[in-house]
């Protein structure tokens, strides 16, 4: 597949209250600045399947094991990747991702101590075979993030406790640490303003717009 120059695939990660879906705008805002095309897009969702599996997903009513839980996203996440966000880059577009294949592994892998080898295998099956160019992994210390959940309508995910969100974030540092040239920490208990201006200067560096 013939990729655009602009061509870049992008993801925002890290634990619930993190800001992901702050910092995502700005990063949106700046692309359309520049002139480039920008699709948003997020997980689990990213279309009709992903978007009617994560209804199922989020739902609190809903008693999930991890196994159920990673069937789910890799159905979903198999159709995202197909039918959006290869042809969004086919077409030279900016793809800006709330969540990807790094969630699974520090939520489904770490939170829920599902065996890291098994994510693997069925990310392999699933033919997730593309990963994003840039992941801005927005760090929180687990007790800022709890203490921001709480102080609004949690999803089934939100509503877990302090030791698995500590076991997600593990998991999502030794993936940066594992990753340095994709994966760029951002101290996320910095102000708003201080975390978007920082992950925009490092989108527009690797874009080499201004």
């Amino acid at each position: 597949m013939s990729l655009s120059r602009s061509a870049l695939f992008v993801s925002l990660e890290g634990i619930e209250g993190a800001g992901k879906s702050s910092v995502l705008p700005a990063l949106a805002d700046a692309v359309l600045a520049a002139g480039l095309e920008v699709e948003l897009t997020r997980e689990p969702g990213g279309g009709p399947l992903g978007e009617a599996l994560r209804q199922i997903f989020l739902n609190p009513s809903l008693c999930l094991d991890a196994s159920e839980e990673l069937l789910l996203l890799y159905a979903g996440r198999r159709d995202h990747l197909h039918r959006r966000i290869l042809p969004a880059l086919a077409a030279g577009k900016v793809v800006l991702c709330d969540r990807f294949e790094d969630s699974s592994y520090a939520y489904q892998g770490g939170g829920r101590q599902e065996a890291l080898a098994r994510i693997r295998q069925l990310s392999q099956w699933a033919g997730i075979d593309r990963e994003p160019d840039l992941t801005f992994w927005l760090d929180l210390p687990p007790e800022q993030a709890v203490e921001r959940i709480r102080a609004r309508q949690p999803d089934r995910l939100e509503r877990e406790d302090l030791d698995f969100f500590r076991r997600a974030r593990e998991v999502f540092a030794a993936r940066a640490k594992g990753a340095p040239h994709r994966i760029v920490r951002i101290d996320a208990s910095l102000p708003l303003a201080t975390v978007q201006e920082t992950a925009v200067g490092i989108l527009c560096e690797r874009l080499s717009i201004s």
